[in-house]
């Protein structure tokens, strides 16, 4: 279901359609109306609905919301977990290196994966000179990236 009435254009966006609902959740001081039109841009065929962009989704409807920007430089990868926890996702240093090619200076990952049986970020972040930084929560990301707290009480 559709969260206040907002209709969704596509079933196959569920961790859009769950990053949305999470960012009406978190801004009930907004008057929520209008339309966001979402356009994304893929290196390559993917058929998934891509939940590693959960978190990103989410932090980036609630700044969309509150009128506020996200920082240049700083990109996000996990999942959205409905209490606000982010979550692991695989793949990560292939998303940093992909990241560092883009021109992201940081990189925030879910907290707990920095290090790996598979891998080490810092030292992936050293040698690509980017700043790995792990994060918990939708609140860490959103302050992070925009400099704010979600709570914040803004002038529109």
């Amino acid at each position: 279901m559709a969260p206040r009435g907002v209709k969704l254009g596509d079933t196959h966006l569920g961790a859009m359609a769950q990053a949305f609902a999470y960012a009406i959740e978190r801004t009930p001081s907004v008057q929520h109306r209008g339309t966001v039109s979402v356009k994304g841009v893929a290196y390559q065929p993917t058929g998934s609905d891509g939940p590693s962009a959960g978190a990103a989704m989410a932090v980036g409807f609630i700044a969309l919301f509150k009128g506020q920007a996200i920082q240049r430089g700083i990109a996000l990868t996990g999942t959205l977990e409905p209490t606000g926890q982010i979550g692991q996702v695989g793949s990560i240093p292939d998303k940093i290196r992909a990241a560092a090619r883009e021109g992201y200076r940081t990189i925030l990952v879910p907290r707990g994966q920095i290090h790996d049986a598979q891998w080490n970020l810092n030292e992936l972040g050293f040698q690509l000179n980017v700043t790995v930084k792990e994060v918990g929560t939708i609140d860490e990301a959103y302050q992070l990236m925009t400099g704010r707290r979600i709570e914040e009480n803004d002038e529109r």
